[in-house]
């Protein structure tokens, strides 16, 4: 009998009640839990909660039961009509960081010496805001979103054509859009891409909707390609036209005969022997190798030239990455096609991650070949095209990831390299030692973070980096103009001991040889020259690469584009004073989520795209010392990525430099490169996040100004174009000294999240 009752009573708890999606998160934060508190506790994944927040899943016994206890009890403490307050007053946020959270605020004195002076020097006045208030007026109302529009009623019966040869019907737009531009491609009349819904509308950009008649993946694949009008015009003369995109809703799915989730987690595709799959090889349809996923291209081989290839993103498998892309698949149909417009017309044809977006556009706007005159045969055949990357090459030993072949020929298997043997060009992520904070900094009030707007794609810009295959070079004079690994020592360039080495990611000062990249080494002989100090930079070997080029440049000149634009959308625009682009910051993400999601989708875009120049080997089956299929593409060049990065790094360091120069009394230094006690310094770095010190809340009691008002040259400038700086929060200056002290880094959690799941 016991065992009916405990069956009875597992029955029961598997259709516990749950709260709507919305309401989870917001009893959540009412508490100010965490999603790593509320899973450490239910003994799931963080990505677990997540995804009950969002509504993609529902939790099953026996976490069903303990969650819904949970909420139950949360909606006792906190009923729906006094959530206004309490959503908005989230503590943590920074408790969905990865690793330890740190307390919103110290609840205990931190008992070291230095945190003792802290708290001394610290006035007893009221607490201040954490952010300045905003003179701005308050943002314009959003308007509403449009309501589906009602499917036309088909009449069924002979006279009806086949799906396959029937026109693509338009349909009323359901919202105002701008007008189509007038130079538009006749092929691609309706735009890049459709949003298909589950009755058979196909959402495109600028508010038009179609038709569309197909009920399984082959039909739907040649209304793509022959009614639909959908694609995009070529970046490049010598490249090629984007393939249609089709993007899939979960209703869309079910109506194609696709599951709601992939059963294989690990591939994340669909069997081989899944009805949809057979239905594609039976309609002569192929598959690229990833197979149906998550982001699946369906072609047949090109005939005459003409590409015939139709691209699916399925909304419910998670195309659209909620770290890139914000919260763009919780889009009605037709928000989520403009969004997604917006983002094909500004930067690419999404077809896939956006990292593989990011370097899809790099080929996209240099095609690694074009259509050249054979002058002996009168013919035309394929040539290079000038400044591109045009075939594959191997990297010099040290800039090989571990599990290169060049690696596994030089060291044994499982060897850890030193700084003479690996090229390591990566982000900054430094804290200062506590006890070099000085008198002057604990008497401050607050910490205060900025933010380089896409650092990196502000480092690619003008940047030489090599087009072909390194060259082995003993005892070199160094040149700045020549991209390469440099092996030098710059040990004896001494800095201030408060100041991160600009050498090291982890800003510590090298200890002898190392290779760097040569934005790296050309800084450290800036330093040398400016500065007079008693060192030579003499590299002892390299790898260069003579032929070379602004390879980046129409990458950066794009995306740059697409950045300020989509800020535009969101109300920060060029020109504006300090006051107003912070009071434009404060609200830019409230005011379209749509245009918020291709916004977060173009910085993890150049992230990304960054990223995938050194993409390691993926999949259980791969063997260390192997090659892997990226080393076979002209855009696998690590030492670009490297250089990009190093560039970056030390453009912040330059700034960080004539940040604190312009903040102390007296001349710069010569011979050295100790800084006054006064001089303004950060206490951390995060890659492009640097949190400093001071006497207010505000990035404007941290950026140094001229006698007449203007930023100090060189230093850090608030502004939107890329390589200016935004506020990344403020916190209270204790909160700041505590996570010194236990060895945390504020940078990371400075607006109250961590940083590095937000994509900054």
């Amino acid at each position: 009998m016991s065992e009916l009752f405990d069956a009875v009573d597992a029955l029961v708890e598997s259709r516990s009640p749950l709260p709507p999606p919305a309401e989870r998160e917001r009893l959540r934060k009412a508490h100010g839990l965490s999603q790593e508190e509320v899973a450490k506790a239910l003994k799931v994944r963080r990505a677990t909660v997540v995804s009950w927040e969002n509504g993609k899943t529902d939790p099953r016994p026996p976490q069903r039961d303990a969650y819904a206890r949970l909420l139950n009890k949360l909606a006792e403490l906190y009923p729906a009509d006094t959530a206004g307050t309490s959503d908005t007053s989230d503590p943590a946020g920074a408790g969905d960081a990865r690793g330890a959270a740190p307390p919103a605020s110290p609840t205990r004195p931190v008992s070291r010496p230095f945190a003792e002076r802290v708290t001394t020097a610290e006035p007893e006045a009221p607490p201040t805001p954490s952010r300045p208030p905003a003179a701005a007026p308050p943002p314009p109302a959003r308007p509403t979103r449009p309501t589906r529009p009602t499917r036309p009623t088909r009449t069924p019966g002979p006279a009806s054509p086949p799906p396959s040869h029937r026109p693509a019907t338009r349909k009323a737009a359901p919202r105002p859009a701008p007008a189509r531009q007038a130079d538009a491609d006749p092929r691609f009349v309706n735009g890049p891409l459709a949003v298909l819904d589950g009755d058979g509308s196909a959402y495109c950009v600028d508010g038009l909707v179609l038709d569309c008649p197909a009920t399984t993946v082959p039909a739907l694949v040649e209304w793509a390609l022959t009614e639909a009008g959908l694609g995009a015009p070529r970046l490049h003369p010598s490249g090629k036209d984007a393939d249609p995109l089709i993007v899939l809703t979960a209703s869309a799915t079910e109506r194609l005969g696709l599951p709601q989730r992939l059963e294989d987690r690990r591939g994340l595709r669909l069997p081989g022997n899944h009805p949809v799959v057979r239905q594609l090889t039976k309609a002569k349809w192929q598959l690229t190798k990833r197979g149906f996923g998550p982001w699946a291209r369906v072609y047949r081989p090109a005939q005459g030239g003409q590409r015939r290839c139709v691209q699916l993103a399925v909304l419910p498998w998670d195309a659209l990455d909620s770290r890139s892309w914000a919260e763009a698949d919780r889009l009605p149909p037709a928000e989520l096609a403009r969004a997604l417009g917006a983002y094909a017309t500004r930067v690419i044809t999404p077809r896939g991650s956006t990292a593989v977006c990011g370097l899809e556009l790099m080929t996209a706007l240099r095609p690694p070949t074009r259509a050249v005159r054979d002058e002996a045969t009168g013919g035309w055949t394929s040539g290079p095209v000038p400044g591109s990357l045009t075939a594959p090459v191997d990297p010099a030993p040290p800039e090989a990831p571990d599990e290169h072949p060049v690696v596994a020929a030089h060291h044994p298997r499982g060897h850890q390299r030193t700084p003479d043997q690996v090229l390591v060009e990566e982000a900054y992520e430094w804290i200062r030692d506590p006890q070099l904070l000085t008198d002057a900094e604990c008497a401050r009030t607050h910490a205060v973070g900025i933010d380089v707007n896409t650092a990196f794609l502000a480092a690619a810009n003008r940047l030489p980096v090599g087009l072909g295959a390194p060259v082995h070079v003993k005892a070199p004079v160094f040149d700045k103009k020549t991209p390469g690994s440099w092996l030098v020592d710059l040990s004896g360039i001494e800095l201030d001991p408060r100041l991160p080495s600009p050498f090291t990611p982890h800003g510590t000062r090298p200890e002898g040889p190392a290779w760097y990249a040569t934005p790296t080494v050309a800084y450290a002989a800036e330093l040398v020259d400016t500065y007079r100090l008693p060192v030579e930079i003499r590299p002892l070997e390299a790898w260069i690469r003579p032929e070379s080029g602004p390879y980046l440049d129409p990458w950066y000149k794009h995306l740059a584009e697409a950045y300020k634009a989509t800020m535009a959308d969101l109300g920060v625009v060029t020109g504006m004073s300090d006051s107003e682009f912070l009071a434009a910051m404060e609200r830019h993400k409230r005011t379209d989520p749509g245009m918020a999601a291709v916004l977060s989708a173009i910085k993890s875009t150049v992230k990304g795209g960054i990223g995938k120049l050194r993409e390691r080997p993926q999949g259980t089956g791969y063997r260390p010392g192997e090659r892997w299929p990226a080393l076979e593409r002209p855009t696998w060049r690590p030492d670009i990525r490297a250089a990009v990065i190093s560039a970056a790094r030390v453009n912040m360091h330059r700034k960080i430099l004539k940040t604190a120069l312009a903040t102390q009394h007296g001349p710069a230094p010569t011979g050295h490169l100790v800084l006054a006690e006064e001089a303004l310094i950060p206490v951390a770095l995060l890659s492009d996040c640097a949190v400093y010190l001071a006497d207010g809340p505000s990035p404007l009691h941290v950026l140094p100004r001229t006698a007449d008002g203007r930023p100090a040259p060189g230093t850090f400038r608030l502004g939107v174009s890329p390589g200016m700086v935004k506020h990344e929060g403020t916190q209270e200056l204790l909160w700041a000294v505590q996570l010194l002290d236990e060895g945390h880094n504020p940078a990371r959690h400075i607006k109250g999240t961590d940083a590095a799941l937000d994509g900054e």
